[in-house]
This record gives C-alpha cells, structure tokens and sequence, in this order.
C-alpha cells in the first residue's frame, strides 16, 4: 500500500473510476449512516430548479487530533479523540452543497493511492459528481494534519500538498465542456489557479455566474476576480486586497475594482459578516451615505441578547468612501448564532459551509436578508461536530426548516 507522504515520480494523469484504486484509509459515511422518516413541514421543502454546480479547487483527507491543549515544544501529548475525514475548500463546500439539495460537479485531482480512493468515494457518498477529478499513475493525494485545541476552541493545520500538481492539459476539452453543461453556477475555491482560469473563461464564456472564495491573495487569483459575479472573502483579505483603511470601505474598493461583483460579503468569525450589495439603481435622488459610517448605525441594531443569526440590512443608497468612489448600493450585517461553549468543537471548515449554503441560496433566488441568516445557521451547526464535514447538514434538518419552506 502506498504511504501518504510518498513522493513518487511526476506521472500523467487520467480520469479513474474509483474502483482501480487501493482500499479506502477512511470509513466511507455510507456506514455511519440512519434512514430517518422526514416530518411534513421537511417534506414540503422546495429544491431549486437547476440544481446543478461546478466547482473547481482542493480535496484531500484531514486527519484530526483533538487535544485537552495545544502541546509546547517537545511535549508529548495523547488525543482526546481523533477522526479522518475528507478535507479541502472545494470538497468541504461541495459536500455542504450537495447535503442541501444541490448536485454539484468537482474538478481537482488526486493520485491513485489509498487516500486518493478514499476522496472519491467520500464524494460520491455525499452526492458530489468526482467523474471530473484527476486521478495521477503514482504521487500522493493532498492531506492535512489538523491539532484542535479543546481548550481555546482553534485549530492549527499542516498541509502536504499533492504530487505531481494540476496543470490544465490534466483536463481534456471534452470534460471541460460536459463538466459546465447545464451548470448554474461554477464556485472556484482560488486553488489549482492555472486550470481554474481555463474554467473560468469557458464559464465566462457561456454566461455561467461564478463565485470566488477570495481566502487569502494567491497567485492568479486577481485574474479569476475579474470573472467573478459574487465573492465570499475572509476577514483579512479586503483589506490586503485594497489597502483600505476599514472593511466597509474595502468592500465598496472591491465593488469598483471588479465591475461584473453583484455583491461581496466577508465572514467575520464569532461576529458574523459583512455584504456589500451593488444595485442597478441610478436614481440622483438617493441618500448619501458614508459607507463607514452606514456600518457603524447598522451595528447598533444588533439585538445583543438574540442567540439565532440575523440581518439588519441599509436601504438602498449612494454608499462613498473617502478618497475611494461611490457605488449604489445595500450594506448588510449578518449575525452569528452564538454558540454555547459546551456545544462549540471545532471550527475547521465553518467558512467552506457558510459558502457551501451561499452557493444553494444563489441557485434558490433566496434575498440576501435570508441568505445571510441561512449560511450562519448552517456554518455553527457544523461547528458541532470535529471536521469540515462530519456536522454538515442535510435539508431535511429541523433546524434549517425556517429558512427553506
């Protein structure tokens, strides 16, 4: 069997049906499984029409240790407890996706070794069309050692990246055009940027939305922006991205930078996110309104005894900032669920499930007064559970009922 951190010669890569690899490390989720009966309010549940999504980016497999503490230099520690689950911003999103009632479509690759087996199969389990996934002759799958610290809820992660890398001749024209047939829209997690960029200008080309996870600034990703109809960032990147002095003023930059960015939100951890939504209105006898400011006034309506997610939305607007333009514009304030600290384990991956219900609340035409409430909810409910994926709801979750019927 092929060690995970082998590092063999670089070899071509082919699409594989899963069945030529090696057995799977990883318990399939299939057999931790219970068919549960679906309530009446669940079954009125109403999917979007199209529901089909591409996505492009990073699998892998995550091996999580939890631990009392975080361990000092040349301690030894044992784990309080210890999974192995499948990983990577695209896989994670996706999978989150695909439990809400998408059908989502993945470009990545992997290698033929046990790890890069047991990606697939976590994938299809979950509904995530992985027939687009490379699969290399030799090398080794992405993987990431991730210490969660019980103590002060963070995770430290070290990543391996895959071997040998995706390069666009990896996918041949003929799965580039069937991987966007009928697609509604194509996510790109700002990973494997040289293929991504051909699968952007095709998607471009064809007038298919994309949404970028603007994570950190990486190499081509200002190219993909400039495709982009919507962008979910992190807390640092706007204002890394713009050097702006303040999130509000980075966000109305980020709107003028990229022309065709119907709206940008940055998440913002325990204190939930921030959108920026453009509008088309013209109309000279809009308010003026200092987009800083704006942002402080809608602050002060947070409900600070409410436990569930919110939003507290401007109206529509003439929204400047100082030395940086004016836009047309809504600004909004999502909040977060607060999360008891007897229920919070482990916040890997929130930001991929948050994204992963924007992506389902797009193909479901859902405002963005909901849309924000809904991607909280299903972000904390992940928070419940160690990993990316083992807490990931599906659409037939209780807790989910308000915001889809």
């Amino acid at each position: 069997m092929a060690t995970l951190g082998q590092l063999l010669p670089s070899c071509g890569g082919t699409v594989l049906n899963s069945s030529t690899l090696l057995p799977s490390p990883f318990p399939s989720p299939t057999t931790a499984r219970v068919k549960m009966s679906i309530p009446a309010t669940q079954a009125s549940i109403v999917l979007p029409e199209n529901r089909i999504i591409l996505g492009c980016g990073s699998v892998g497999v995550d091996f999580l240790a939890a631990v009392a503490s975080y361990p000092n230099p040349d301690d030894k520690i044992r784990s309080t407890s210890f999974q192995v689950q499948g990983g990577g911003n695209a896989g994670n999103a996706l999978t989150c996706a695909a439990r809400l009632g998408l059908t989502p479509r993945i470009i990545s690759k992997v290698s033929n070794d046990s790890q890069g087996k047991g990606i697939l199969e976590e994938l299809e389990a979950d509904g995530v069309d992985s027939s687009f996934i490379v699969v290399s002759d030799g090398g080794n799958s992405p993987f990431t050692y991730i210490i969660v610290d019980n103590q002060t809820k963070t995770r430290t992660c070290i990543h391996t990246p895959g071997y040998p890398p995706m390069i666009p001749t990896d996918l041949s024209q003929s799965n580039l055009l069937s991987s966007l047939d009928g697609a509604k829209l194509v996510y790109f997690d700002g990973r494997l940027h040289e293929t991504a960029a051909v699968v952007a200008e095709e998607a471009n080309t064809r007038g298919i939305p994309i949404l970028i996870d603007a994570e950190r600034k990486r190499e081509g990703l200002d190219h993909l922006l400039s495709f982009a109809s919507y962008v979910v960032c992190s807390t640092k990147f706007p204002q890394e991205w713009t050097d702006a002095s303040s999130i509000p003023s980075a966000l109305l930059s980020m709107l003028l930078r990229l022309p065709k960015v119907k709206f940008v939100i940055v998440t913002l951890g325990e204190d939930g996110c921030l959108m920026l939504q453009r509008t088309e209105m013209d109309n000279q006898d809009l308010e003026e309104r200092d987009v800083d400011d704006l942002f402080e006034k809608l602050n002060q309506k947070k409900d600070t005894n409410a436990t569930s997610p919110a939003c507290i939305s401007s109206n529509v607007a003439k929204l400047h900032a100082k030395g940086i333009g004016t836009i047309s514009g809504k600004l909004l304030v999502g909040t977060a669920e607060s999360i008891p600290q007897t229920e919070l384990v482990d916040t890997t991956g929130a930001g991929d499930a948050f994204i992963g219900a924007v992506l389902y609340s797009i193909c479901a035409n859902m405002p963005p007064e909901k849309m924000l409430p809904f991607a909280a909810q299903v972000a904390a409910i992940k928070c419940r559970a160690l990993g990316a994926r083992a807490g990931l709801p599906h659409y037939t979750d209780p807790r989910l009922t308000p915001f889809l019927v």
